[in-house]
């Protein structure tokens, strides 16, 4: 534990007028870090750059040591960083859903890399989180690598006002990682539901043309799915329907975990988030001493 903390350092990153607050988890060899990726954590929602259950302090410390040097940041209004927030979770939602995020995100990206001299930085985002990487990483040269963790790509929004109003005051009243799987899940029963291969009418289209133009650019991209094994039926498909449009540079990997819940903070998501994100990133950002491995030849979307 001891060792542990002596590896991470309090960092204040400005971005204008408003001071990102975070932890930054060295590496072993930090006087060589030119070479290296980053990898740079953002908020899920309400969570603190912990994440639910400390998961993005494991996996922070476990990269770190894997070789890449990583950070976790507190973005405007969240944790520990300055800024004003709506009070409901709907709300926040949709400043997500239209991006409010990724402009903090990209430039956080593109100081931190100039900061600690990296080649450059992979973000990785949790539900909400995933969609403000996505955002940020179609627009900044310097986010090389998305890892989004159980995306979503439907406007919660648009769920029908009386439910919506229900949700936004229990998930304000029940801010814990079991209660948001079960709102995640209950929100894709009401809003995602249709029949055939046309995109829903509440798909957050915005969102779906930044996640075309990083998949069209060979940005290297691995999504992480929990799924359970009474998976419902009738859900649109937005990984298939992501793979089918994907052009010939597309560098998309995707995996399902069976057993492990939404937020990934139980002993099994925090083990396959690890050794999935371990493996891509090595083989999407080897080391200097590190040779490509099998996974290397899965970049391409695996739909299980």
């Amino acid at each position: 534990m001891v060792e542990a903390i002596q590896s991470r350092e309090l960092i204040t990153v400005p971005i204008g007028e408003v001071r990102l607050r975070g932890t930054y988890h060295r590496t072993h060899a930090d006087s060589d870090s030119s070479a290296r990726t980053g990898v740079l954590f953002v908020n899920s929602g309400y969570a603190p750059r912990a994440a639910f259950g400390d998961s993005a302090v494991y996996w922070a410390d476990a990269f770190a040591n894997f070789g890449f040097p990583s950070f976790r940041l507190d973005l405007p209004g969240l944790g520990d960083s300055e800024g004003e927030l709506p009070e409901t979770w709907l709300e926040l939602s949709q400043l997500i859903n239209d991006g409010h995020f990724a402009p903090y995100v990209s430039k956080a990206a593109k100081g931190l890399t100039e900061r600690f001299r990296l080649s450059g930085m992979v973000v990785i985002g949790h539900c909400g989180g995933a969609i403000s990487a996505v955002y940020a990483g179609a627009e900044s040269k310097y986010i090389k690598g998305v890892v989004a963790l159980d995306p979503y790509f439907f406007r919660n929004e648009e769920v029908r006002p009386a439910i919506r109003q229900e949700i936004s005051v229990w998930v304000t009243r029940n801010k814990v990682a079991g209660q948001l799987g079960k709102v995640y899940r209950r929100l894709k029963k009401v809003g995602v539901i249709v029949r055939g291969a046309k995109l829903p009418a509440n798909t957050n289209l915005t969102l779906i043309r930044n996640w075309n133009r990083l998949a069209s650019a060979g940005i290297p991209m691995l999504v992480l799915n929990a799924r359970g094994p009474s998976q419902s039926r009738g859900q649109f498909d937005y990984f298939r329907y992501l793979q089918q449009t994907a052009g010939g540079r597309s560098r998309v990997a995707i995996r399902f975990i069976d057993g492990a819940h939404h937020s990934f903070a139980d002993n099994v998501g925090k083990a396959a988030v690890r050794h999935f994100v371990e493996q891509w990133l090595n083989a999407s950002f080897p080391r200097l001493e590190s040779k490509e491995n099998a996974f290397a030849e899965e970049l391409t979307v695996n739909h299980e």
